[in-house]
């Protein structure tokens, strides 16, 4: 059976800003979507980040500093429980479906650091897999398409409700639904076994990356754009 028509799991985090390296969880989510279609499970985390939100994050996701240090939980239990679910996930062998995975998966490993708690990768024992980005997968499927690759633009291209744009079960959600479009559309990626299509995904962010740094080039020979997928390397 083709990865899209079986189980699913959607995960999704809001945080604090855009900086993998040092911004916070805010929320989290991960949603079990059946083949179906239908929500079979969902888990969803509030934490106190341990930090002030930004205004800029607040108005995106709807969560402010108050309200987090109110009623959000303890950031080191919650980023254990996050890395836990992830993890069971992945070693059931059901695919994590993560938007723009580079980032979440990213940020959530340096949580992991950041509160001494074993990461994703060594809860797993090795890199996280299978993952599917919708990201990814849109930019190798339809390279050439012009205009906005967020996903609520996904959402308009592929034909999938988006309700509650950056709550992060309703982001999780509709990141399942679309790659679920994507790999009924798109037959060679959608009948590729998990595992394959976890490779042809690290091939193509890495050659996304490339072109996309060669154009930064043009005005500014210094650019680099992170090549590895779905984690970027910690730094030393």
């Amino acid at each position: 059976m083709s990865w899209h028509r079986g189980t699913l799991v959607g995960f999704d985090l809001e945080t604090t800003g855009t900086d993998v390296e040092n911004d916070r969880i805010v929320t989290a989510a991960l949603v079990r979507l059946d083949a179906d279609g239908a929500i079979a499970e969902q888990r969803t985390w509030l934490l106190d980040p341990g930090v002030a939100i930004p205004e800029q994050a607040s108005a995106i996701h709807g969560i402010g500093t108050d309200h987090a240090r109110k009623h959000g939980a303890r950031a080191v239990q919650a980023v254990e429980e996050i890395a836990h679910a992830v993890a069971e996930v992945l070693c059931s062998g059901v695919p994590l479906v993560v938007m723009n995975a580079r980032y979440d998966l990213s940020l959530l490993d340096r949580e992991c650091r950041r509160y001494g708690l074993p990461s994703v990768d060594e809860r797993v024992g090795g890199a996280p897999s299978p993952v599917i980005d919708p990201l990814v997968i849109d930019k190798h499927v339809d390279k050439y398409r012009k205009g906005k690759r967020a996903l609520q633009a996904l959402c308009d291209h592929y034909g999938v409700t988006l309700d509650g744009a950056h709550e992060a079960s309703a982001d999780a959600v509709a990141a399942v639904r679309v790659v679920r479009r994507m790999g009924e559309r798109h037959r060679p990626v959608g009948t590729l076994p998990p595992a394959e299509l976890h490779a042809l995904q690290i091939r193509a962010a890495a050659e996304q990356s490339a072109s996309l740094q060669a154009y930064l080039r043009r005005s500014d020979p210094a650019a680099v754009v992170e090549a590895s997928w779905p984690v970027i390397p910690r730094s030393r």
